[in-house]
């Protein structure tokens, strides 16, 4: 295995917005690089995405790195690190981890879709990571394509030159030859000095079962080998490196990993939470005085309680959630109990798709059968006696006397729409209580800028802004402060008790619309029992819509044939006498589909 001098290493990222061919300019990089044989890439496309969830979605969820070797034209050989990154705004926090270990950035935009709202973000994170960046035009054989006016527009909304950007077509190869050259001649290697103390950036960190922790490092200074003793600076723990090494996809081990080089180490450690993301590790005999700046934390946005359905199953639940926490740094989670749900966790994600990954991952990898709660944001509340709280489940809400004020957390949202459909999205961010701030052009895309509260973001905007824009529309968010608001919490009453894990806040101009297509929603999914249902959505002692599920009925006069009409009545009334005892000491089942479905309710 050749090690190059730190001239001849470049250490990359490929950002994008979603499905603008990331994941697959890099199989094509590996495969010329022969990283793996056509053999190994035969039948398998987008090698990088190793996740089950990932290659069914066709989305890129954790961030991943590979080790290229390249002979260049001028003779000379190469080491590249590739790092694949997610498109979608609820995994920036993995995009801004890849892009703190590399010095530059290839930015792939679709040659017929143009400048996407991802592909702002994911730039200005570059840039602000001090990236040279490339510009990739991918899918240039497609009869849509339109690279000169794509380039025109990533001069005019990025503002980096675009005038030498490479042609591709990732799918079959064309162009990328140039693009290794471009990589090569157009992005600078790493700098750091072999003699100086160790000094690494722990990048990333997920369990193995066979290795325990492994961490991915990009090593600054100073040299990583084999047997070294090392220190985690922000947790303290110190470790004997056990192998040192580097992914092609495969893992390769080696002795030593060098200044600028990025790779991996195991250590026999049993705690993921000893490697926090973003901490420096440096060697435990004379370690340097300074932590690397490492990452900002991941500031979780929404928050759902996950509760086993099965109630033995919540010690499992502890320990998956464990388990995950160790390669997704982003989710947190406390225990929390509820009177319907049992014992569970109430989790914070960075959004809904993350939400839907984390859920689905429990599910699949610790066959566990979860039930999820509305998913809410945290709220600040202003109490009568002065004290500021903060709140992210709906039944900690205190009594709404002692309350002075509540705010809730708004978001600045960019959308950029096909022209043909700035009307139908216009019109969602109003009823979502938006306020534009501004509206420009791209080329025939209009970008609209808005200030959206988060509460009516989290629920189904996502979805709706795909159907109202035939899916054209792309939408990034970032947080950007608190304003009061006229909240109240609404309950959902089955059988005249609330449960819990539909209560939700809700603007008090939406409450009707929501509790009313809640209660319809309950209406068709909750089974008839032997006696009727009421099911009501209720704020504080009011009820504000009604639906009641019918009784199922038993023919009870089938056995009388002919006679007075009082007869009849009389077995009816002793029937109904029946169902009235029933319906006071009856349990009403809730079926899980019913909270799931409940909580996409579309209003």
């Amino acid at each position: 295995m050749t090690t190059a001098p730190i001239s001849n290493i470049r250490n990359f990222a490929i950002v994008a917005h979603i499905d603008h061919g990331k994941s697959t300019l890099a199989d094509r990089l590996i495969q010329m690089t022969g990283g793996l044989s056509d053999r190994e890439m035969a039948g398998k496309e987008q090698v990088l995405d190793s996740m089950d969830i990932e290659r069914e979605r066709g989305i890129t969820i954790k961030a991943q790195t590979v080790r290229l070797n390249y002979r260049a034209k001028d003779g000379k050989d190469y080491i590249f690190n590739l790092m694949d990154t997610p498109g979608h705004v609820d995994f920036a926090y993995e995009v801004s981890r890849s892009l703190a270990a590399c010095e530059g950035s290839l930015l792939v935009v679709d040659a017929s879709q143009g400048v996407e709202a991802q592909t702002l973000a994911n730039v200005y994170q570059a840039l602000d990571n001090n990236h040279e960046i490339v510009p990739v035009l991918n899918k240039v054989d497609l009869p849509a394509a339109e690279p000169e006016k794509v380039k025109q527009q990533i001069e005019d909304v990025i503002g980096i030159d675009a005038s030498d950007a490479v042609m591709i077509s990732a799918k079959t190869g064309l162009g990328v030859p140039e693009v290794l050259e471009a990589i090569v001649t157009r992005l600078p290697p790493p700098k750091g000095d072999r003699d100086a103390t160790l000094k690494a950036l722990l990048v990333d960190s997920w369990y193995d079962v066979y290795l325990g922790v492994v961490v991915l490092i990009r090593v600054v200074d100073g040299v990583m080998k084999k047997g070294q003793r090392i220190r985690m600076m922000g947790t303290g723990a110190a470790y004997d490196i056990e192998r040192v090494g580097f992914f092609t996809p495969k893992m390769e081990q080696i002795d030593e990993l060098g200044p600028g080089e990025i790779g991996f180490i195991t250590a026999a450690i049993k705690e993921v939470a000893d490697t926090r993301v973003g901490d420096t590790i440096t060697d435990d005999r004379k370690p340097i005085s300074e932590m690397l700046p490492g990452f900002k934390p991941a500031i979780p946005v929404v928050f759902c309680g996950l509760f086993p359905v099965d109630a033995n199953d919540f010690e499992t639940l502890r320990a998956a959630m464990g388990k995950l926490r160790l390669n997704d740094a982003s989710f947190s989670f406390e225990m929390e109990t509820s009177a319907a749900l049992g014992f569970g966790f109430r989790c914070g994600f960075l959004g809904l798709l993350h939400l839907e990954i984390i859920q689905e991952r429990l599910s699949r990898e610790f066959d566990l059968n979860l039930i999820a709660t509305a998913p809410s944001v945290i709220y600040k509340m202003h109490l009568t006696d002065g004290q500021e709280i903060e709140i992210h489940n709906p039944v900690d809400m205190p009594d709404v006397v002692k309350i002075a004020e509540i705010d809730e957390p708004w978001i600045e949202a960019t959308i950029l729409t096909p022209d043909e459909y700035l009307g139908s999205v216009l019109k969602l961010c109003q009823d979502r209580r938006g306020a534009q701030k501004e509206l420009t052009y791209v080329g025939s895309r209009a970008m609209v800028k808005y200030d959206l509260p988060l509460n009516e973001v989290v629920f189904d905007f996502y979805d709706r802004l795909k159907s109202v824009s035939k899916g054209y529309a792309s939408f990034d968010y970032h947080l950007t402060d608190y304003k009061p608001a006229d909240l109240v919490k609404m309950q959902i009453l089955v059988n005249g008790e609330p449960v819990d894990a539909l209560s939700m806040l809700v603007h008090r101009t939406r409450a009707e619309g929501r509790g009313r297509a809640m209660v319809e929603k309950m209406k068709e999914l909750i089974p008839p029992h032997m006696f009727q249902i009421p099911i009501q959505a209720a704020i504080g002692g009011k009820v504000i819509a009604r639906e009641t599920v019918r009784a199922l009925r038993k023919d009870v006069t089938a056995k009388c044939y002919g006679g007075d009409i009082t007869r009849k009545r009389k077995l009816l009334e002793k029937q109904k006498e029946g169902k009235k005892k029933m319906r006071q000491f009856g349990k009403v089942d809730i079926p899980q589909e019913a909270f799931i479905a409940a909580l996409k309710v579309d209003s």
